[in-house]
C-alpha cells in the first residue's frame, strides 16, 4: 500500500483581537530567554516539528509577515502566509481556506497563533497519531480537550465547507468516538492568549 503524504500544520491567526485591545499576536515578551512578539513564540514549536507551516492571516496583515521576518529569519522560507477575506467570517472560515491551500496533505494538524506554550512534544505526538492511522486526535490535560487537533485526510470536504466562528468543534462533538486522546499534563495545550490580563500571567 503506498504511504500517505505526510499531515500539514495549519496555523490560524486571522483573529481581529477585539479582547486584547490591540494586535495580539504583535505583544512582545519574553519566553524561554527570547524576546519575541507572541506569534513567533507560537511558531517556534511547530517549526520544530514541521518542515513546513501554512499561517492564514487577515488581508493587510504584512505587518506581522516583516517582524516574524526580523526575528525568525531563517523560519520564513518555511512559512506560506495565506491571507485571506474569509478570515473576517471566524474561525471556520480560516481553517478552510488554509485546508484548501494543501489539499496534497495526509491529514491535517489545526493549530491557533495566539498558543505560545504549546509544546512540541505535543505537536511531534499528534502529528504521529494522524500518520499512524487516527481519524481524529487531540490531546488532554486534566480531562480538557486541547490544541492542536489533527484530523485524517478523509475529514478533507468537510473542513473545505466549514465557516463562521465554530471551527471544526462541531466535527469532533459529533465524531468523540473516532478521537484518539493523547494525555498529558502539560498545560500549554490549553493556554491561549485573549487579554492583555491573560499576557500578564503568563509574565509572571
Amino acid at each position: 500500500m503506498p504511504r500517505l503524504p505526510e499531515p500539514a500544520a495549519i496555523i490560524l491567526a486571522g483573529g481581529r483581537s477585539r479582547r486584547f485591545g490591540a494586535d495580539k499576536l504583535l505583544a512582545t515578551f519574553e519566553l524561554d530567554g527570547r524576546v519575541m512578539p507572541l506569534l513567533a513564540h507560537t511558531l517556534v514549536p511547530w517549526l520544530r516539528v514541521f518542515d513546513r507551516l501554512t499561517v492564514v492571516l487577515q488581508p493587510g496583515s504584512e505587518n506581522l509577515l516583516q517582524v516574524v521576518a526580523t526575528v525568525l529569519p531563517d523560519a520564513l522560507g518555511r512559512i506560506a502566509w495565506v491571507a485571506t477575506p474569509s478570515a473576517e467570517r471566524g474561525m471556520g472560515a480560516s481553517l478552510a481556506a488554509g485546508v484548501a491551500t494543501r489539499l496534497d496533505a495526509g491529514g491535517w494538524l489545526i493549530g491557533l497563533a495566539d498558543m505560545p506554550l504549546l509544546p512540541s512534544t505535543v505537536i511531534r505526538q499528534v502529528r504521529q497519531a494522524i500518520i499512524e492511522g487516527a481519524m481524529l486526535t487531540a490531546p488532554f490535560c486534566r480531562e480538557q480537550r486541547g490544541h492542536p487537533v489533527g484530523f485524517a485526510v478523509c475529514y478533507g470536504q468537510q473542513l473545505l465547507a466549514l465557516d463562521g466562528d465554530q471551527g471544526a468543534r462541531s466535527l469532533i462533538e459529533r465524531d468523540l468516538h473516532q478521537l484518539t486522546r493523547i494525555e498529558t499534563n502539560d498545560r500549554g495545550v490549553l493556554m491561549d492568549i485573549d487579554t492583555q490580563t491573560d499576557l500578564l500571567l503568563l509574565k509572571t
